[in-house]
């Protein structure tokens, strides 16, 4: 009688097999986030060796030197408060356009829907600085150039596109049964937007609005050509200035780079995981 053999893989060495391929993609996730991380470490490691030229920064700083740092909020301060002001005033203006288009969207029974957010799309592929040479020519007629106000217009337009798609995605996840509850408890259709559609959309809103400040906070065309004076001159055209100024004391300009990339990193660690669910909310009904 003839005997058949199996060979079968040990189911040892899975295991071990498993624990290699996660040790790789860790030293691979490790490489790529000290490549992408080095140049805010040499920019910090510049800005504390403010009497060092720019060929002869030490890879490692020997001591703490914050007469960089000094200087650059001595020079800067101001500019960045600009900044701040301007940022948060666009994320107003933008909210406050998006999210009702994006509820009409993504709850109302529009013709041409689908055709109105492919064009919201395309806005975004139009070059900024058509837009900023449009924009000076209208802000001047309006008496809108050199103002806070201008300025924080034309960086929310940066925003109002991805804000309108992004939060009309996760809209229309919301069910149609909680809008109705709500209109049949008496709620009409502005009451049912800011007390249930808002409250449901938290971390659509989170996100859009942080997009928002990344894209005023970090904008130099708009601030370069809606001001001629130095009336509202926001930390990105402060730098602009500020190197061709101090091109020798490379310890501030990185000192006052250092100072503004803070605000936004800071909002991005405290609001990463309601960036996670509110990008990937409306990707499942």
């Amino acid at each position: 009688m003839a005997t058949t053999t199996v060979t079968q893989t040990p189911t040892a060495q899975r295991p071990a097999t498993r624990a290699k391929r996660r040790w790789g993609a860790t030293v691979v996730g490790v490489l790529i986030l000290g490549v992408m991380l080095f140049p805010l470490y040499w920019m910090l490691n510049t800005a504390l060796q403010p009497e060092a030229g720019l060929l002869e920064v030490s890879p490692i700083p020997h001591g703490v030197d914050m007469s960089g740092f000094t200087s650059a909020i001595r020079e800067q301060g101001g500019h960045l408060l600009t900044s701040l002001a301007v940022a948060f005033g666009a994320v107003t203006i933008c909210l406050a356009i998006a999210a009702p288009a994006a509820y009409g969207l993504a709850q109302f029974r529009l013709r041409g829907t689908r055709t109105i957010v492919f064009g919201t799309l395309i806005t975004q592929m139009v070059p900024g600085i058509v837009i900023a040479n449009a924009l000076y020519s209208a802000y001047v007629d309006l008496g809108l150039v050199n103002s806070y106000f201008g300025l924080m217009l034309a960086d929310a337009s940066l925003g109002i596109p991805f804000a309108i798609v992004l939060m009309r995605s996760f809209m229309v996840a919301i069910p149609r049964e909680v809008i109705e509850a709500a209109e049949v408890d008496g709620a009409g259709r502005l009451r049912t937007f800011v007390q249930v559609v808002l409250p449901m959309s938290r971390n659509s809103l989170i996100t859009a609005g942080l997009f928002s400040f990344l894209y005023a906070w970090s904008d130099f065309m708009f601030a370069l050509t809606l001001n001629t004076t130095d009336d509202v001159k926001p930390v990105t055209l402060g730098i602009y200035q500020y190197i061709g100024a101090h091109v020798g004391d490379w310890g501030s300009v990185m000192a006052a780079s250092v100072l503004s990339a803070i605000p936004a990193a800071v909002l991005l660690v405290l609001a990463q995981k309601y960036i996670a669910a509110g990008i990937t909310g409306g990707s499942v009904k």
